[in-house]
């Protein structure tokens, strides 16, 4: 069955309000079947998610909505968020707060979503620290995160998707994409752009307002342009009896609409197609 799926970080409530709103038009437009959304803000007098999906007919749980208490930080930056096209299972929230990247409220979601005709599937809505300096620590996280796929995949092959702060040629992505080992171990994931996008797919870029000032004020250096955000799709290694072919990737959330820019990031849309039988 063909499989939509879309990443984005909202970037809480930063910025122009409006955006939680164009944001939604165009969810509504793409009609994705699984989304991974990073930086979301819930509090007792406003949920962001429920504003984002609004008329979607998606089924949204926040991290808050399972969490036993709530991470530093994240009534202001929020936390992560999964929105499928069918009802959803939650298998775990994985808090990846370290001592060298404790300041990073945005912790992983895993769940089961069964599709139609076919099985179930894990898909995981992940992210990871954010400090350009915090590649040792991403390099853990990752490791966390394909443990935490071992732990509750199903037949068909896992999707992950969200904000991992790095850019392909770094170890941590190098590693979720089989390039390299972290600590002895090894996996391969197919990274939907690398498959079938064309060109850089940056999407965290000074071409988008909303993000250069925040790269003026970390990066510090002009013309700064990097992939970070991504979709990957498990390989034969860990599911031999199933396929999920990735058959178009592209940018989404990467043009103003009515003068505003959504985020500050761009997302990504993939388009898979996936089954039991290969």
């Amino acid at each position: 069955m063909r499989l939509r799926v879309v990443t984005l970080n909202v970037w809480n409530r930063q910025g122009d309000p409006k955006r939680t709103g164009l944001i939604n038009r165009e969810l509504r437009r793409l009609a994705p079947d699984l989304v991974s959304f990073q930086e979301v803000v819930k509090s007792p007098d406003r949920s962001q998610l429920d504003e984002l999906i609004h008329d979607t007919d998606l089924y949204g749980t926040h991290q808050a909505d399972v969490l036993r208490s709530v991470p530093p930080h994240a009534d202001r930056f929020g936390g992560s968020a999964v929105a499928t096209r069918w009802p959803h299972q939650v298998e775990e929230v994985l808090d990846l707060r370290m001592s060298d990247a404790n300041d990073v409220p945005w912790c992983s979601l895993a769940v089961a979503v069964p599709l139609p005709g076919e099985a179930d599937v894990l898909f995981i809505a992940a992210t990871t620290s954010w400090r350009l300096a915090a590649e040792s620590a991403r390099e853990r996280q990752v490791v966390a995160l394909t443990d935490l796929d071992a732990r509750h995949r199903r037949a068909l092959p896992t999707i992950i998707a969200g904000d991992f702060n790095a850019t392909p040629d770094a170890a941590s992505i190098r590693y979720i994409r089989g390039l390299q080992s972290l600590g002895g171990r090894s996996v391969r994931y197919h990274d939907a752009w690398e498959v079938a996008g064309e060109g850089h797919g940056h999407t965290w870029s000074v071409d988008n307002p909303n993000a250069k000032s925040e790269i003026d004020m970390i990066v510090r250096q002009p013309h700064h342009r990097r992939r970070v955000d991504y979709v990957f799709v498990a390989s034969w290694d860990a599911h031999p009896k199933a396929v999920c072919e990735v058959r178009a990737a592209s940018l989404a959330f990467d043009q103003p609409v009515d003068g505003i820019w959504l985020s500050d990031h761009f997302g990504v849309v993939a388009d898979l197609e996936i089954s039991a039988a290969p």
